[in-house]
């Protein structure tokens, strides 16, 4: 068996690129290998900010004889159909193609056959294949190249078994990169000159030797250890703030990370600490240091791709003088904005347009107002300080700092209510009207916030759902399936029991349109996938219905635990005997058994024992279905599991005589009716 060595050399590739490039190149090579019958064992892809590299394992120096089969359209397909498929496939003829019969329908394939032979022949015309084939988010045509690529491409390794493969990518008609055995390490520390390779092993060692970590894994556990590092030597007080995202980040932009600690001036600590780490991760990708027990502190841990002479003092210098300017424009907006009172600043939203079809900002904070009143009466919490905070919410869209930070819209808001004199319940919903803003985002508690945060989220999603602004597959421009699930995790996480059709009812009549039909089945179907992605069983999930979306989790819960259990099982085995017969019974005549029981015709011990049984029971479970106690009301008909098998055992239910039959089918019907009370058991 053999190694496959490839790395694609260029100029720095954006940090947000490198992971999707590392799988996009992946799967075009291995997809490529398997259509060709080649085998491989494994598959590592790396990436630095200047270089793919993919190493393969496993993969036999001789390859079998392949052939791979192309699907195309029925044989009673359209005349147009079946020219596209030949032309698809570069045939001339219908007969050059075999016909097979799934599932009762025949369909015409085109079989290709790939001859066998040496692996490493084909190798250079799969690497070229793959290159070609990349996908960049944005792209550049550089010199005389006619292909596009993200950065310049200066050189290709390509070695299988430890040899060249024989092979070039052209980037112009004119010219092309040959594929070789040679590469750069650092483009500062490194000898700045190419060195060739051998092998993986090779390849990786003579890199680390020229100051590149290959591996992404390394160069990130190093990064955030040398961050807490640094951290502490401030004292042992101190401590980085965690950011996976601005870590994955940087890990991309650094062959080498070297950490260095920064401070700036104490001044600057008077603004919103939001505004001094939003400054830091996303204009100079700092870390931010909290200072335990007073919060953020006034140091920073940049990452170097370098170790310089001085022991970093002209790059902490360098950094420190960049952020001393960042901080005193945010320290200019935060001083200029706070000279007005918040609510001063709502006239400017006429300046601000909400969408095309749905009039300005300044309309939408009066819908927000009279539906944040609503929403209150509905779920039982302070009306005057609901419509007060979702009056005001938007309106630091219209303030400096906002406008230099958008990311900080909503937290501004907060800050500059309090600076206002509002209360704090106002100011905390206006900093948290925007949560969650997806599944990991957290869910505000506070009363005022969830009636505000219900109110923006339902005034956007009934809005564009009015005129008719739809998601359409993977197409979400307005983010509607987010605020969808903004909306259930709000009502669920806060207990919430009002149901749906009110809430959307009543953000229609504010808009003046009538409530779209397909809108609540939208956020159930959003319930659903949330639902899903928490690992909850997909047969329960849809077998459960209720009023609220409090009660399908509450229910979706309980029957979770309680299927799990041997009493659970008890429970279904009762039910599903019961059920069975009655479905098919119904199917036979067409209609539903409903009828009522007569216990005066009720003949033998065991169906008279179970009529009484349930006579006894129905009540009980009854009550635990208004007190949402299902896994209660489960355990009372899992306990007749004994007398419902001795009821089967004896009583035969389909007796000749039609109103015996009738009387028995009844008496099961009852067991349906408190199972389906709980969920609906055909699912199960």
């Amino acid at each position: 068996m053999s190694d496959l060595l490839i790395e694609l050399f260029q100029e720095e590739i954006p940090a947000r690129m490198q992971v999707a490039a590392e799988e996009n190149f992946a799967r075009l090579i291995t997809s490529r290998l398997k259509a060709d019958g080649i085998s491989y064992e494994t598959c590592d892809v790396y990436s630095t900010p200047r270089r793919i590299a993919l190493h393969i394992t496993g993969i036999p120096a001789t390859r079998e004889d392949v052939t791979e089969e192309l699907k195309g359209p029925s044989v009673t397909s359209p005349e147009q159909a079946v020219s596209g498929f030949l032309k698809k496939t570069g045939l001339d003829n219908i007969s050059q193609l075999t016909t097979r019969e799934i599932k009762g329908t025949h369909y015409y394939f085109h079989e290709i056959h790939h001859q066998g032979g040496a692996t490493g022949d084909i190798l250079g015309a799969v690497i070229a294949e793959a290159i070609a084939n990349m996908s960049w988010p944005k792209s550049m045509r550089w010199g005389h190249s006619t292909v596009r690529w993200v950065r310049p491409l200066h050189s290709i390794i390509a070695l299988f078994d430890g040899k060249i493969i024989d092979g070039a990518f052209a980037i112009s008609p004119d010219y092309a990169i040959a594929f070789g055995n040679a590469t750069r390490g650092h483009r500062f520390m490194g000898n700045k000159t190419e060195f060739a390779v051998k092998d993986f092993e090779d390849y990786r060692a003579k890199l680390m030797a020229d100051f590149v970590i290959l591996d992404r894994a390394t160069r990130k556990q190093k990064i955030w250890e040398g961050v807490e590092a640094q951290a502490k030597t401030l004292g042992e007080n101190y401590q980085a703030v965690a950011d996976e995202k601005l870590l994955e980040e940087v890990v991309g932009l650094v062959e080498w990370p070297v950490p260095f600690v920064g401070t700036f001036d104490d001044d600057f600590l008077q603004i919103p600490p939001e505004v001094i780490s939003t400054s830091m991760r996303e204009n100079q990708r700092y870390f931010s240091v909290l200072d335990n027990g007073k919060g953020l502190s006034n140091h920073f841990i940049c990452i170097a791709n370098v170790e310089p002479d001085d022991d970093g003092k002209t790059i902490i210098h360098g950094n420190q003088k960049v952020l001393r300017a960042r901080l005193s424009d945010a320290k200019f907006f935060w001083d200029q904005d706070s000279k007005l009172k918040f609510e001063d600043y709502l006239p400017r939203l006429e300046q601000i347009r909400f969408h095309e079809k749905l009039g300005m900002m300044s309309e939408k904070a009066v819908r927000l107002e009279k539906l944040a009143g609503v929403i209150a009466k509905l779920i039982g919490v302070d009306e005057m300080h609901s419509m007060r905070a979702a009056k005001l919410c938007k309106a630091d869209l219209v303030t400096g700092m906002v406008r230099e930070f958008p990311e900080l819209q909503g937290i501004m808001g907060g800050y500059y209510a309090i600076k206002s004199g509002e209360a704090a319940e106002v100011a905390q919903a206006i900093k948290t009207h925007y949560s969650p803003a997806g599944p990991n985002d957290s869910c505000p508690t506070d009363s005022v916030s969830v009636a505000v945060a219900l109110a923006d989220k339902l005034d956007t999603l009934v809005g564009f759902f009015a005129i008719g602004e739809k998601p359409t597959g993977s197409k979400d421009p307005f983010a509607l399936r987010r605020a969808a699930l903004g909306i259930i995790r709000l009502l669920i996480e806060n207990n919430i029991s009002t149901g749906l059709t009110p809430l959307l009812e009543a953000s229609a009549n504010l808009h003046g349109k009538k409530l779209s039909d397909d809108l609540e089945a939208f956020i159930l179907d959003r319930f659903k996938v949330l639902m899903k992605g928490q690992n909850y069983a997909h047969n329960i999930i849809e077998a459960v219905a209720g009023e609220t979306l409090l009660d399908m989790k509450i229910r979706i819960d309980q029957i979770s635990d309680f299927l799990a259990t041997d009493k659970g099982q008890d429970f279904i085995s009762t039910a599903k005997r019961a059920i069975n017969i009655l479905d098919t019974e119904e199917k036979k005549s067409s209609s539903r058994i409903f009828g009522d029981i007569n216990a005066q015709s009720l003949i033998e011990p065991e169906e008279k024992e179970l009529y009484r049984v349930l006579q006894e029971i129905i009540p009980q479970v009854e009550k635990h279905i208004v007190a949402k106690a299902y896994n209660q009301a489960m355990i009372c008909l899992a306990g007749i599991k004994e007398t419902v098998d001795l009821f089967f055992d004896k009583v035969v239910v389909n007796d000749n005589n039609p109103d015996i039959r009738a009387n028995r089918l009844a008496v099961l019907g009852q067991i349906r009716i408190c199972a389906n009370r709980i969920a609906d058991f055909s699912r199960l």
